[in-house]
This record gives structure tokens, sequence and C-alpha cells, in this order.
């Protein structure tokens, strides 16, 4: 099984456009396979710079994509009901049971209010969803309607997951429209997930770190 068929696999596709719709209702930023790509190919390229080998990247590209499934359940225990739905699938595939818990677990601990990294697939998993801020996930188009997950957002203009692996430093670069998102708005929504990507990053012996608008915050 590989992620080429994964992401083309009709039940998750179909989970995602249900959960999308269900989140939109509910006035959430998009969660659609625009950002579950991302997330998956991002997580590949975490675990490639702290030279993790194919199989790896592999495991995080299918995790990454699989990981929001569980939102067409529920919003509130998404990552364990993705798990779950991930879980049914991938027994049908022909992956080892070792690499189907692996991606099950991912999936799984994704979530701040719940999860934790204990293996690097996972720790990129983490890293990856969680430093996705841009414009583009707003769905709502009247700002005057924007609440704040919408305005912190829509506020960033510019999102750069950098790396410096003389000082093994994993480094989220965002620039902010402070006008439309004050600071304290950012941290109220963001804090707790930045320090998920800390603790993730403890994985690769490294450090993560927050800069907005050139000035380093975190």
């Amino acid at each position: 099984m590989k992620f080429k068929e994964i992401e083309k696999n009709e039940d998750i596709l179909a989970y995602y456009e249900k959960g999308n719709d269900i989140l939109d209702f509910l006035g959430y930023t998009d969660h659609s396979t625009a950002h579950t790509k991302l997330v998956a190919k991002r997580a590949a390229e975490i675990l490639e710079v702290f030279g993790y080998g194919e199989k790896e990247k592999e495991l995080a590209l299918i995790a990454g994509f699989m990981h929001d499934i569980g939102n067409v359940i529920n919003r509130s225990h998404h990552a364990e009901y993705g798990a779950i739905l991930a879980n049914e699938i991938l027994k049908e595939t022909d992956l080892s049971v070792s690499d189907r818990v692996q991606i099950v677990s991912a999936i799984a601990n994704h979530d701040e209010s719940t999860g934790v990294a204990s293996d690097p697939v996972t720790a990129a998993i983490i890293i990856a969803d969680k430093t996705d801020v841009r414009r583009s996930r707003v769905r709502q188009k009247d700002p005057v309607l924007f609440d704040i997950h919408d305005r912190v957002n829509y506020a960033v203009t510019k999102t750069k997951l950098e790396y410096d692996m003389d000082k093994r430093k994993i480094i989220l670069d965002l620039k902010v429209d402070e006008k439309i998102c004050t600071m304290y708005e950012y941290f109220d929504i963001f804090l707790s997930r930045m320090n998920m990507c800390s603790r993730a990053a403890r994985i690769f012996d490294a450090k993560f770190a927050l800069v907005v608008n050139g000035q380093r915050v975190l």
C-alpha cells in the first residue's frame, strides 16, 4: 500500500467531503484534502530533513493524509475517531500490522487536547499539522463575520517552515497583519499547539521556534 493509492481511496475522500461540510457549519476553517495533503508532504519533509528513510516518510504521508478523517463523526475526539476509521480501512490493505499500528497511533495522537509525540512519524505529523496557518484556510468571506480562528488565519500573509540544522531548530516563520489579529489573539488560539510542536521537536533532538514579523516570540 502506497500513499498514491491512499490519496485516491473513495472512502477516505467521502469522509473528508462530509467532514469538511460539517466543520463549515460549525464555523471551522478548511479541513479538506488541501490541508491534509499539505500535512502529509510537510511531515515527510521533516523526516527527510532529520535523516529518516523512505519507509518512515511513506508512513508519514499516509498518516498525514488520513489524520483528519474522524471529523466525519464528530469534531470532539476527531483524532481518536479517525484512528478507528483508519484502522478499518488499512486492515484491507497489504500493510504490515506494525506499519498499520504506527499510522493509527500517529492519527490518534495528533490533537493537542489528548495527543503526545512518542515516535518520529507522530512528531512529524503534529508539527506539520499545527504549522498549517494560512489565509487560504478561511472560508468565511465577510470579515465582519470572522471569529477569532478566522482572524488569526486570515491575518497570516506568509508562512514558511524552516530548518537550522546547525542549531537543530525547526522554525515557523510567519508574517502577520496585526491590524487584523493581535498577537494576544494569536497566542490565545495557538499557544497550546505551539507547545505541542515544541514537545514533538524533542523527538528529533531539536527545538521549535516561532518567529513573527522578524521577531522570535517562542
